[in-house]
């Protein structure tokens, strides 16, 4: 099965430029967690920002956000997969990365859709498969000692 089969298609975005409470709004009035953040000129993906994200990197820091541009709190380390690569490809990414989302970018860079890990556990079939999956995506990360 290819990604392009399970993705979910209908995105919102942000803007580089936008600001956390667009985001926030976008979150709030579209009941979603993540978002896709986009270039203000080539419109291609730069980043993602989530729920958590705005929490840690905003309200945490008692930002304020009307004034916080999505550029200084985003994750612009992306991982990605194509629209024609093997779902089993996103899946190996997000237990690699321990992520439960992956962009699905087309070959200009463009952000055409998103999987999550409900997304798989829609697909999948194999139950053993799909707990494999979650038990590493939820496993602690390990952090070097400081």
């Amino acid at each position: 099965m290819k990604c392009q089969e399970i993705m979910t298609r209908s995105l919102k975005s942000v803007w580089v430029s936008s600001t956390a409470m667009q985001a926030a709004r976008i979150m709030k009035n579209d009941n979603v967690g993540i978002l896709p953040v986009m270039d203000d000129k080539t419109h291609k993906l730069v980043g993602m920002v989530t729920d958590r994200d705005l929490c840690l990197g905003v309200i945490a820091d008692e930002k304020k956000p009307s004034e916080v541009k999505v550029s200084e709190f985003m994750n612009a380390k992306v991982i990605f997969c194509h629209p024609d690569d093997d779902i089993h490809n996103a899946e190996s990414l997000m237990k690699a990365y321990q992520v439960r989302r992956i962009a699905v970018v087309d070959q200009n860079g463009f952000c055409v859709g998103i999987i999550s890990a409900a997304d798989l556990a829609l697909k999948i079939t194999e139950a053993q498969e799909f707990f494999e999956t979650v038990k590493e995506i939820s496993k602690p990360k390990k952090f070097a000692a400081v």
